[in-house]
This record gives C-alpha cells, sequence and structure tokens, in this order.
C-alpha cells in the first residue's frame, strides 16, 4: 500500500488488528527488517510497517533532510493514516525520528520502544561512523533470523546490496542526509519523552554504542533498559526470540480487549 506524504509516494503494510504499532527500519534498511518483531505483535496489535522516506519502495526525498524533517514525517504519516496515541518501535534511525517527533511534542504516543537507536551525536568523526553504519551494517543477520523465507528474501534484496560502496553509490540526497543527521543531537529532546519507554541494545554496538543507551536511560523519565551482551547493531535480530518475549511482556497492558454485549 502507498500513501503520499509531502507529495512523495510512501510504502507501508498492516498487519494484524487492534491498537496501532508503527514500526520504523533503520539506515539503508527497509520495512523488511522490521517483520520478525511485526509477526510477532500481530497476534494482538495492528501493526504499520513502513519504509521511511528514501527507503525501500518509498520516493526519494528533493532535497538533504535533517533530524526535524523525519519527525515530522513522521507526525504526517500518522494524521494521513488516521493513527492515533500509536506504540512506537524504532530500530536505529527509526529510534532518531521517535525521538526527535515525541521529544517536540508533534503528537501524543502510547508507549516507545528504542532499538540501538540513533540520536546521540557521535564522538568519533562523522565519516568514521558513516564507515561503520554502511560497511558492517548487516553482516550477521543472515544467520540470526529463525524464518527461512525470511532470511533469504534479506540474504538476495538486503544484504547483498550493504557493503563499503554502498554508501559511495548512494544517492546524493541520501549521503547529504546522513552528513546532517549525525551533527544533530536529540539529546535535549530526551527529559521531554513522557511515554513509558524500553531500550533494547547490544552490547558490542559499534554504530550506536552502548553508552548512548545508558545516557538514554538517564534522561528519559520512565525507562529502562536490556542489553544483549555479544550482540551488535541488530541486537534484536540476533536475539529475535527474547526479543518478542519481551515485547510481548511490555505491551501485554496495552492489548485491545473485545467489546462484551450483553
Amino acid at each position: 500500500m502507498q500513501v503520499k506524504i509531502d507529495g512523495k509516494n510512501i510504502n507501508y503494510e498492516i498487519m494484524g488488528e487492534g491498537n496501532p504499532i508503527v514500526l520504523l527500519h533503520g539506515w539503508l534498511t527497509d520495512l523488511e527488517t522490521m517483520r520478525p518483531i511485526a509477526e510477532n505483535l500481530s497476534k494482538n496489535f495492528k501493526c504499520y510497517l513502513v519504509d521511511i522516506i528514501g527507503f525501500g519502495k518509498s520516493e526519494l526525498p528533493d532535497n538533504p533532510m535533517h533530524s526535524d524533517d523525519f519527525g515530522n514525517f513522521l507526525f504526517e504519516l500518522l494524521k494521513n493514516l488516521n493513527i492515533e496515541n500509536p506504540i512506537l518501535i524504532g530500530h536505529s534511525n527509526g529510534g532518531r525520528t521517535i525521538i526527535n517527533a515525541v521529544g517536540r511534542e508533534l503528537f501524543p504516543c502510547r508507549k516507545i520502544v528504542l532499538i540501538d537507536s540513533a540520536g546521540i551525536v557521535p564522538k568519533r568523526s562523522t565519516s568514521y561512523y558513516i564507515k561503520i553504519t554502511i560497511s558492517k551494517i548487516g553482516k550477521r543477520i543472515i544467520n540470526i533470523i529463525p524464518n527461512n523465507n525470511l532470511k533469504e528474501k534479506l540474504r538476495n534484496k538486503l544484504l547483498s546490496k550493504i557493503g563499503s560502496e554502498d554508501y559511495k553509490n548512494s544517492p546524493e540526497v541520501l549521503k547529504e542526509t546522513m552528513k546532517n543527521i549525525l551533527n544533530e543531537d536529540q539529546k535535549k529532546y530526551l527529559p521531554k519523552i513522557k511515554a513509558p519507554t524500553l531500550l533494547i541494545w547490544g552490547s558490542l554496538d559499534r554504530a550506536t554504542p552502548i553508552e548512548d543507551a545508558r545516557i538514554m536511560k538517564n534522561m528519559i523519565p520512565d525507562c529502562g533498559l536490556i542489553e544483549y551482551p555479544n550482540s551488535t547493531h541488530f541486537s534484536y535480530l540476533e536475539n529475535i526470540n527474547q526479543v518478542n518475549i519481551v515485547l510481548n511482556n511490555f505491551l501485554s497492558h496495552d492489548i485491545s480487549k473485545p467489546s462484551i454485549h450483553n
């Protein structure tokens, strides 16, 4: 399915019924990387899998984007799809987008899950983190996804595209966008996030280090952190069965109950 946001066609899918959950993928990936979570949560929730503008089957932006633009994109997406008070789940840049939108109080949300989230300005150079994010991303995903069909789909569609040449070959608008957002600190928005928040992180994450998670935990008022030792930037896929159990527990009180008619 597609929806038009600021004149651009945005690709999305819906799975399940119930209270809405919006799942946002990370940089240079697409909605397929969030499907293992959605397949579990769609048993009790209405899950919206979204290709963020510029990625997957969604159209590229006309101009380089900033963090506020991604936050505005999420706001417009919710408005156009009539999604109210959602649960938000974001990986990497998807997490940055959530932090920006919720921290700027663009809309209310029920709960938030940030997975190896971006949003803290890296201590090392921008070029270093571009290299880490692009050249290393996804290399361990192939053998950690339990669904063989999804594994093969990701292998052919996603992982084969990700490598040291991927950033060089990316459209200029995305390269400039990445330079912009890596230097835009979202830390100031963390104390303004009032929704209960769960952080899921890999202790060996080099793209968004575990230190970032600890900063977020200390600054977000109602926040908990689950750390997976020996896991990387895709900690949720490396521990998908455990993560799905954790999410089921965290969101158990948000399952909509069917109406009882006398």
